[in-house]
């Protein structure tokens, strides 16, 4: 790691930047996508093709404070009920466009939590979706687990359906600041849920963990990764916590003098870090960290690793079909947003059509700057040959690019006639250094802290 003075002197603890799990990034979608192009695109995919698909739950028993996601809470099913409804006939919506012989690469169930519906609820939704599209050979079927929200009985309906990955959030495991973010899950807890999970033969699973939390400290960050280490995850993400109360108002209750400064959360990623990498977890890309043997380990060494809207993925699949409120769906052509609102996407799909209220057509040098900012993100490095061989653009621009981003951060990167490469000592940047590939207008969205 540079030193913290040359870090400060960059910016990277005033910057606010995009985490690009997408380029352009959500904020500058518009109305030029709307559901019957959005149909239209489903009735394009090529017969046979393997997609991926994303399935929204919004509604939580209770709403943690610390969450920005588009979440509701509810003490009844009868909601949950009536959206899984929903659900399926958005998935009939779904079957009448879909070419035949289409299968599933990746299914994922997150949400809010997806583990509030009733086993016969997960089994009836699950059928539904292999009715319209079935899951394909070595195909990964991952749900969101709320270890406050499970038991038995729903973790025997996910297993009988098909679920081989788990994932859990786990945000941090110290009592003070659960209370603080109101997250309140014990270690304990956790250990009950995961030892349930693999009891199933569910033998993959992931965790998230969040760093510049309230009141955390290199010691309690030390704590909280140790017992996540004792849980044996195959991939962990390491996310930092975006303090955005002007958009999510919740984050209000959460005291703002108690969040760490930038300074102090590059010193609780850099203790995460090392804990990680002491357990001989590989590093994938910026946040993300997997077992030697894991599928994301594999993608990062073969050069296939590829991030999307869940963070870092393997899945190679060109297409990801978002069901539910707010989704976001990925086509070659663009990107695709259902309603945000639950009561705004309830209506569309029982009016016969999809909800889709705005999306982004790519134009432009949009295909072209989304991998060059892609494998920043993922590889730290661009490769020249691959882009020039993909992409409309001639070598002379090419470096030129390269230059004014090297010159921006001061010679820190290294560049040559193969490519610009992110050297570890400035990888903190690199959430910034994609910025400068980025041609879109930075103000107009709040974006997370850039460290």
């Amino acid at each position: 790691m540079t030193l913290k003075p040359q870090l400060a002197r960059l910016g990277l603890f005033d910057a606010k930047v995009p985490r690009y799990t997408s380029y352009p990034t959500a904020p500058h979608f518009n109305n030029d996508v709307g559901s019957d192009m959005f149909g239209d695109w489903i009735s394009g995919i090529a017969p046979g093709s393997s997609i991926s698909l994303y399935l929204h739950v919004p509604f939580c028993r209770r709403l943690c404070w610390f969450c920005a996601c588009r979440t509701q809470g509810t003490q009844t099913d009868n909601p949950v009920i009536a959206y899984v409804d929903v659900l399926k006939a958005e998935l009939d919506l779904l079957a009448a466009r879909l070419p035949q012989g289409v299968t599933l690469s990746r299914l994922h169930w997150g949400g809010g939590t997806p583990t509030l519906l009733n086993p016969d609820l997960m089994r009836d939704l699950a059928a539904r979706v292999f009715d319209v599209v079935p899951l394909g050979p070595e195909a990964e079927f991952s749900v969101e687990i709320d270890p406050n929200e499970v038991d038995e009985a729903r973790l025997d309906a996910l297993a009988e359906a098909g679920m081989n990955r788990a994932s859990i959030g786990v945000q941090d495991f110290d009592d003070e600041i659960q209370k603080t973010i109101g997250r309140i899950q014990g270690y304990d807890v956790t250990r009950k849920a995961v030892d349930m999970i693999r009891a199933r033969g569910i033998s993959s699973l992931n965790a998230d963990i969040l760093y510049g939390l309230p009141h955390q400290t290199k010691a309690r960050m030390t704590e909280s990764v140790q017992k996540l280490l004792s849980l044996s995850p195959d991939r962990v993400a390491l996310y930092g916590y975006a303090h955005v109360p002007w958009m999510a108002k919740r984050q209000q209750l959460i005291p703002s003098d108690a969040l760490p400064t930038p300074e102090q959360r590059l010193d609780l990623f850099e203790t995460a870090r090392r804990l990680f990498m002491w357990d001989n977890y590989a590093e994938i890309g910026i946040d993300h960290f997997a077992t030697q043997d894991d599928g994301l380990t594999r993608a990062l060494n073969a050069g296939r690793l590829r991030r999307n809207f869940q963070g870092y993925t393997d899945d190679q699949a060109d297409i990801l079909i978002g069901l539910g409120a707010s989704s976001i769906s990925r086509f070659p052509q663009g990107y695709a947003q259902n309603a945000p609102a639950t009561s705004a996407h309830i209506k569309a799909i029982r009016d016969g059509r999809f909800s889709t209220a705005r999306g982004h057509l790519f134009k432009g040098q949009d295909v072209l700057r989304a991998r060059l900012i892609e494998a920043l993100m993922c590889d730290f490095r661009i490769d020249t040959a691959e882009i020039l061989r993909d992409h409309d653009i001639s070598a002379p621009e090419l470096m030129q690019m390269y230059t004014d981003a090297n010159a921006t951060f001061e010679g820190l990167l290294k560049v040559d006639a193969t490519g610009l490469f992110i050297p570890p000592e400035a990888r903190a940047l690199t959430r910034m250094i994609a910025r400068n590939f980025d041609t879109y207008d930075l103000s107009k969205a709040g974006h997370s802290s850039a460290i």
